[in-house]
């Protein structure tokens, strides 16, 4: 892990002095602060066994009062392609389009790649310093990396497998038939470490949409994997591709809660009641959205999916990278972020906003209820230097320790 970080524990022992939210506190039915109380924890075989009564004198690990909440997870990201690590760059003004970025990867792949391992450890350093254990990655697959890039990839997260955890994305970066991919895409669903079937901008890119989805959705189902495509194309193209999955995922309930489209800009151009309206049938298909937020002056409508049920995942996606100058690996700045966009303001609201840095794991329900940490929960936790959950939204505050599956790592 980071050298800032230390392993503390393995195996079975005990936390003393963590603070747990137990509550709300009501002024005229609103609520107005968050109630914890210090306990402690009791960690085995990768579970929280029991949550006992705080014993200040015990010969526990010494949580020292810091907030206990669910560790942070990263659903869109590309641990494989990173420049961190590198000196920075900001974008080029000269590569506008996808396809120009496809042309500049197929120079710069080959060179990235002696170094790719390297960066990608660096990369997931950088997202546990900020509490982050997993996450879900794309992984290049054309022409140029062929399988290199999931090779280097998977070598990176053996190094950090005690600290770490992905599922991995099958991502088709330079097109399925654009670069002659299809045969590539076929080897890669074989094997049992790809959990995804990525997809691309299947007008922009390959022409045609339902030639691209209609092999991305047979690879899927003939081999029992998920689906997660990029989809940037907004306006007809786009909306026809989300129109065209969601029909996909009713016809066939397997792909039904294990489908998502990445970004999904077109939704953004949505008035009110379209909106409503393709959220309705998102959450009747089940097929969710994976949001990195931002959209140069448009606002996706995930309050409307969160409504009607949508499952809307959020993730950083590129980090500091030649697609995005941007991109800080903190995913509590996504949370603060989105509470920001949407106004979300109050103490409810903000402490609800940690559920898009926790995937909707929150310490209390809507009505103040305690819900977690509770007897045989994954140990995927943080230690926080906030108060509650709506201090650490709003000041995006610092992480002190990370646990992944019962394994304990602490800033020195």
């Amino acid at each position: 892990m980071q050298s800032s970080y230390q392993t503390i524990a393995k195996g079975n022992y005990w936390l003393r002095n963590v603070r747990l939210e137990t509550g709300f506190e009501y002024y005229n039915k609103d609520v107005i602060q968050t109630k914890t109380n210090l306990f402690c924890i009791e960690i085995e075989e990768g579970k929280i066994k029991s949550v006992k009564p705080n014993d200040p004198n015990s010969k526990a690990i010494d949580a020292k009062g810091k907030l206990m909440l669910p560790a942070f997870k990263d659903m869109h990201i590309h641990l494989d392609k990173t420049l961190y690590g590198l000196p920075c760059q900001a974008l080029s003004p000269k590569r506008k389009s996808v396809k120009d970025m496809i042309a500049y990867e197929q120079e710069i792949i080959p060179e990235l790649l002696k170094t790719s391992v390297e960066r990608a450890e660096q990369l997931i350093d950088l997202l546990q310093n900020y509490g982050t254990h997993f996450v879900r990655t794309h992984f290049n697959i054309d022409p140029t990396s062929g399988l290199k890039s999931l090779e280097n990839l998977e070598k990176a997260l053996e190094n950090k497998k005690d600290s770490f955890k992905a599922e991995l994305v099958a991502f088709p970066q330079h097109g399925v038939y654009y670069t002659k991919s299809a045969s590539l895409m076929e080897e890669v669903v074989k094997l049992e470490s790809v959990s995804f079937i990525g997809g691309l901008d299947p007008l922009s890119i390959d022409g045609n949409i339902e030639k691209v989805m209609d092999f991305t959705v047979q690879l899927a189902l003939d081999h029992h994997k998920g689906i997660d495509i990029h989809l940037h194309e907004t306006g007809e193209s786009g909306m026809k591709t989300i129109n065209y999955l969601i029909d996909k995922a009713i016809e066939n309930p397997e792909l039904q809660g294990k489908t998502f489209v990445s970004h999904a800009f077109a939704l953004a151009y949505l008035n009110t009641q379209e909106a409503e309206e393709i959220a309705e049938r998102l959450a009747v298909a089940k097929v969710g959205i994976a949001s990195s937020v931002p959209l140069r002056g448009k606002i996706m409508p995930i309050p409307a999916l969160k409504k009607h049920g949508v499952n809307v995942l959020i993730g950083n996606d590129n980090v500091q990278d030649y697609w995005s100058t941007f991109g800080s690996g903190n995913m509590l700045q996504k949370a603060n972020l989105i509470a920001e966009l949407y106004g979300y303001e109050s103490e409810l609201e903000l402490s609800r906003a940690l559920g898009f840095a926790t995937q909707n794991i929150l310490p209390l329900n809507e009505k103040g209820e305690y819900q977690w940490p509770k007897s045989g929960d994954d140990a995927n936790i943080v230690l926080v230097d906030a108060s509650c959950s709506a201090e650490a939204v709003s000041r995006m505050s610092n992480v002190e320790a990370l646990m992944n599956e019962g394994n304990l790592f602490w800033k020195n």
